[in-house]
Parts: structure tokens; C-alpha cells; sequence
């Protein structure tokens, strides 16, 4: 079962930098009618800076690259905050 990113969650980044989803949005130019899964892109705001940025669904919701960052402990690029 897929991972589900959720809007309005706070999420941490594998580097340290926490985010909030703000939105799951489709990229127009590469919009697959067949299915718009592959489409997905996750809208979301660094809640230090306030800058927004937007990414890949399937990439956001990516493990880690252990071999390029064996160091780090968290398993998924971006990884939900838990009150």
C-alpha cells in the first residue's frame, strides 16, 4: 500500500528542514488522462522561511538514497511530524 501524503500535515525533510503540505496539485503540461496519478505534484511551504515549493508526488513520498546518504536515519525524503 502506498504511502498517502496529506494535506495541512507538517512534514520533516531527510536534511532537516520542516514543511507543510498545502496542496496536492496536477502538472498541466504532463497531465496523464489515463492516469492522473502520475501527474500528482505536492505543493508545500517551509514553515521557517515561508518559501513554497513543489515537487513530484512519487519524489516527495521517496525513500532515501542510503547508498548517497547512509548516514541518515529517516527512511522517506519527507516524513510526517507527530505531535
Amino acid at each position: 500500500m502506498e504511502r498517502e501524503i496529506e494535506v495541512n500535515k507538517i512534514y520533516r525533510h531527510f536534511k532537516g528542514h520542516i514543511y507543510k503540505v498545502i496542496a496536492i496539485a496536477y502538472d498541466s503540461e504532463n497531465y496523464d488522462e489515463k492516469d492522473s496519478s502520475k501527474s500528482r505534484m505536492v505543493v508545500y511551504k517551509n514553515v521557517d522561511t515561508g518559501e513554497i515549493w513543489v515537487r513530484p508526488y512519487d519524489m516527495f513520498n521517496s525513500l532515501v538514497d542510503k547508498d548517497k546518504y547512509p548516514d541518515i536515519e529517516q527512511n522517506y525524503r519527507f516524513e510526517e511530524v507527530k505531535n
